[in-house]
């Protein structure tokens, strides 16, 4: 009984969790893309800062860029761990639980590892609406991610 009720549950939040980790990849997209447009500009003749670091986001603050980097590897590997979750709620057998089982445990982990990131950019403050969009995503999802791995387990 127990199986069969998480078995409608898990679809539902297969596909939130894909809408959420799109959302998070195309925040973080912008963010990635940002940086490099309007990163730092060395000339062959310069030297670097004394307190370079080569991942500097010229909008948010010290945190920014662990977080986007650590939110689009969580994303990719979510997606990821949805596509084979998908399969296994298709067809629902013990041989593609243990696939769709590790992959989103994996993906919960990394997206725990990001919203750690977040907290921590928020406790810096000085950040624009799309970062703050992305903190907020980044730690509903891990609620969601582990609930769906609950799921799985259950």
């Amino acid at each position: 009984m127990a199986s069969e009720q998480m078995r409608s549950v898990v679809p539902l939040l297969l596909v939130l969790n894909f809408c959420m980790y799109a959302i998070l990849l195309g925040i973080g997209g912008w963010a990635m893309n940002r940086a490099i447009d309007h990163g730092f500009i060395i000339g062959p003749t310069l030297h670097l800062p004394a307190h370079f670091s080569p991942i500097y986001f010229p909008m948010g603050n010290a945190a920014t860029g662990f977080f986007v980097t650590f939110t689009l590897i969580a994303g990719v590997v979510g997606i990821a761990s949805i596509l084979a979750g998908f399969d296994h709620s298709r067809v629902w057998e013990s041989t593609s639980r243990s696939a769709a089982a590790s992959s989103a445990l994996i993906a919960w982990a990394l997206t725990v590892l990001a919203m750690g990131f977040a907290w921590k950019e928020i406790d810096l403050e000085g950040r624009n609406v799309r970062l703050r969009t992305m903190e907020a995503f980044t730690i509903i999802l891990s609620v969601t991610q582990l609930i769906y791995v609950a799921a799985l387990y259950g």
